[in-house]
């Protein structure tokens, strides 16, 4: 029984590195190839979760939906859900310039969590919604698990292939030249604003499509799942631990800042129950360690932005 309760695990683990992956490739999109400074991402996240919910769960009596469609509506949904709240939104604050865009995005986040908290016939208030179809979700529990975890890796593999196209297309070393440089990239007649917000959009599209797949895997979404440390901060912890500018980077680190998340929740679980709450924020402990690790020996990640053009002709020269 151990063995088995440890392989469920395993694969628990493996939905929400994929979960968690999408979320870093969305912000990979937004700071890592375009220098926007976003700290909202619990917002996208909810935004994405709560659309596929109302979409695909059954009616409930006294709350808007229970359209009963299908998981893959309920996904695509999500995804425009999350890309139209972040139009205006991007308009807005798009404006401001690093820290004030981070503060401006968490207080965006902040208001959505609030209203999803409030608003008793769109999303059940704090009960949240319940019901939540699961992609073969009829299967015996293991099975479904299984099957459920093969749907994350190909949605991962396939938003993976698509991003690595695009930022090696010219419109990732566009991205790249606004980030770099927005002075030059203006006098060659880039459309700065609009570039970013498209990748404002983009970005958050993704994180929305990891809120749905996250809704599903549950179940269930309430306000409480909507914690700006799991959702946000870890997010950015595992795209900075990864390497910034680098989709493989991006999912290296949700697989190593999860795994230490979750098997440190596994050994402080095992002490004696006033130890217990206590160890609990060992956890937090050892990845804020491991963030300055990184921080002073390793600042560009794990896997850094790999070199382009010019730069990887001048690193080659530099090596003989």
């Amino acid at each position: 029984m151990e063995l088995i309760g440890l392989a469920n695990y395993a694969l628990f683990m493996g939905v929400f590195i994929g979960i968690y992956a999408l979320l870093a490739l969305g912000l990979n999109i937004q700071w890592g190839y375009s220098g926007l400074f976003n700290v909202g991402i619990a917002g996208f996240f909810a935004v994405g979760a709560y659309t596929s919910a109302i979409l695909t769960s059954p009616h409930a009596a006294g709350r808007i939906g229970g359209f009963e469609l299908p998981f893959f509506v309920g996904w695509l949904g999500a995804m425009l859900a999350a890309g139209l709240i972040a139009w205006p939104i991007g308009k807005i604050c798009l404006r401001f310039r690093s820290d004030y865009l981070a503060i401006a995005t968490i207080g965006v986040a902040e208001i959505i969590r609030l209203v999803i908290k409030s608003e008793p016939a769109l999303t059940n208030a704090a009960r949240g919604i319940t019901g939540i179809p699961r992609p073969f979700g009829d299967l015996p529990y293991v099975e479904s698990q299984m099957a459920y975890l093969a749907i994350v890796l190909v949605v991962l593999a396939v938003a993976y292939v698509m991003l690595e196209r695009q930022f090696n297309a010219p419109w990732g070393r566009m991205m790249r030249a606004i980030r770099d440089n927005e002075n030059a990239a203006q006098a060659m007649g880039k459309d700065i604003a609009y570039r970013r917000l498209e990748a404002f959009v983009f970005g958050a599209a993704l994180m929305g499509l990891g809120g749905a797949l996250f809704a599903h895997f549950n179940r269930s979404i309430t306000p409480e799942a909507i914690d700006p440390m799991i959702a946000t901060f870890l997010v950015w912890i595992m795209l900075i631990l990864g390497g910034s500018g680098n989709n493989r980077g991006a999912i290296l680190g949700a697989l190593v800042v999860w795994t230490i998340w979750s098997v440190s929740e596994i050994a402080t679980d095992r002490l004696p129950h006033e130890y217990a709450i206590k160890a609990k924020y060992i956890r937090v402990f050892l990845i804020g360690l491991m963030l300055q690790f990184v921080l002073r020996f390793r600042p560009e990640g794990l896997l850094p932005e790999p070199l382009r053009g010019d730069a990887a002709a001048v690193d080659r020269s530099t090596r003989r």
